[in-house]
């Protein structure tokens, strides 16, 4: 399967034609919505690109629909912005495009990037290419597949709070979130905007270290982008001897667990393994205990924060100054009609709750409070990143569920350990997951997280770990696009 590098230097050679590469990526790309939902638009207007010194001239990839595409439907998965066609490119498009990069779709996603499992977009459920009757996660689902059934090299995505590390593990692909600001987010749909990151999934840390660079730098369009040094990819040999990790300790004793499944024995299992390789690569790793209060506001801290940002930032979602319009005898009953058909439940779920935490009598209580416990997580993290170079943990505790079982409850630690991965958001931290091997034929991951700015060095660190395992540029085991 081709890396991004091989696939250039073929191109080069003209080993590959460009012009076939993406009529064959097109063709493909419909085989993979009519397997796995993975699509809102496929662009079968897309043109090869003149192929230059530039290593992603040529190249198809795709992007997530909340990311603004001029003259492309762009579209957020929801039935409110079903028919909204932008005029302008998000900057991340924009500077992809000005590299000769062939955006050759666009994809399914959590309705408004609002959930984790990959059912809610107005298309429909997004299928895991390991599995079908499984989820990918979320919210950039579609994303994770055309990844991971080897249809593209790369791929954009959105994360407020692991929707590019989750589905990378659930689909057994690096995904990588780099410190906030990075990467511009201007032109990405906004959910809860001290919370986004725009990011990119890959088969193997490199090529995310190539895209990532190439997109790097300060954007007068976003005020909160920043200048990130472009030392990614030349970083990545580093030599990692006498890096320090920590792990929280208190997610990974199976005996924090009362009653753990056999998946959960499993993950630890291949997480301590993966500890040792560590250990034999010269890095250091420490158990640290965390306050279990602190670890358990870890949720609901960041479900009144998004929930409270979102609500403000999709007020505009009317009806009236785009999107199709409702019924109603004036504008209100307009509004009404649009939002309460235009939405699905989850999504009103979060609205109704982020109004009520942003009502004046409530927001002591809830929002500020949450935006407390926020700066007590990050100041501890900042605290220990102080002393290690980066935490290491199971990307989740669990394979992918089953599709039917999504609205199952988790409950005790191990909703921690399937929800710990906000933290990362909540310091604007860079965060990578990469694959860690197979739990009943299913890939699992482990995540890496470091203090902000320190990127290259968290790349290198899952660099150095993915090239001693097996699980680099992997393609799902069902999928046969490419023979």
């Amino acid at each position: 399967m081709h890396t991004i590098e091989s696939l250039h230097e073929k191109l080069k050679n003209k080993e590959i034609n460009s012009e076939d590469l993406i009529k064959d990526t097109l063709k493909k790309a419909s085989i993979v919505q009519k397997e796995y939902n993975a699509f809102v638009t496929i662009c079968n207007d897309a043109f090869a690109k003149e192929v230059t010194d530039n290593v992603l001239s040529g190249i198809p990839f795709v992007a997530k629909d909340n990311l603004s595409t001029k003259d492309i439907l762009s579209t957020a998965s929801s039935n409110t912005l079903k028919d909204y066609v932008p005029f302008f490119d998000a900057t991340i498009i924009k500077r992809l495009k000005e590299q000769n990069a062939v955006l050759i779709g666009k994809t399914a996603m959590d309705e408004l990037g609002m959930g984790g499992t990959g059912t809610t977009a107005h298309t429909g459920i997004v299928k895991n290419p390991w599995d079908k009757t499984r989820i990918t996660a979320g919210s950039s689902a579609g994303s994770a597949v055309a990844v991971a059934t080897g249809l593209v090299t790369y791929a954009l995505g959105s994360d407020t709070g692991d929707s590019i590390r989750k589905p990378a593990a659930y689909c057994g692909i690096v995904g990588y979130k780099p410190t906030y600001g990075a990467i511009s987010r201007f032109g990405l749909f906004p959910f809860a905007s001290s919370l986004d990151h725009v990011g990119v999934m890959t088969r193997n840390v490199r090529d995310a270290a190539i895209v990532t660079e190439s997109v790097l730098g300060i954007d007068e369009l976003d005020m909160t982008s920043i200048d990130l040094e472009k030392n990614l990819v030349s970083s990545l040999t580093n030599s990692v001897k006498g890096k320090k990790l920590f792990y929280i300790k208190n997610l990974i004793d199976i005996n924090s667990y009362p009653n753990p499944t056999n998946e959960l024995k499993e993950i630890l299992n291949e997480f301590n393994k993966l500890l040792d390789l560590c250990k034999k690569l010269g890095i250091t790793v420490e158990g640290v205990s965390i306050d279990e209060n602190l670890l358990n506001a870890i949720y609901p801290t960041y479900v009144c924060i998004s929930c409270a940002e979102a609500t403000s930032n999709d007020s505009n979602l009317t009806g009236i100054i785009f999107g199709p319009r409702s019924e109603g005898n004036n504008y209100i009953e307009m509004i009404k009609n649009h939002r309460t058909e235009g939405f699905s439940e989850l999504i009103k779920r979060r609205f109704i709750i982020g109004s009520y935490v942003l009502q004046k009598e409530n927001q002591e209580k809830y929002f500020l409070n949450a935006k407390r416990v926020r700066r007590l997580i990050v100041d501890k993290m900042n605290d220990l990143f102080e002393k290690y170079d980066g935490m290491i943990m199971p990307a989740s505790g669990s394979v992918a569920p089953k599709i039917e079982k999504t609205n199952e409850i988790i409950s005790g630690n191990n909703q921690v350990l399937e929800n710990y991965m906000a933290i990362g958001n909540f310091g604007g931290f860079p965060s990578i997951t990469i694959p860690n091997g197979f739990v009943s034929g299913l890939p699992i991951g482990i995540n890496i997280t470091g203090k902000v700015k320190d990127d290259a060095n968290i790349l290198s660190i899952a660099y150095n770990l993915e090239q001693s395992m097996n699980y680099k540029d992997q393609v799902a085991k069902d999928v046969n696009l490419w023979n």
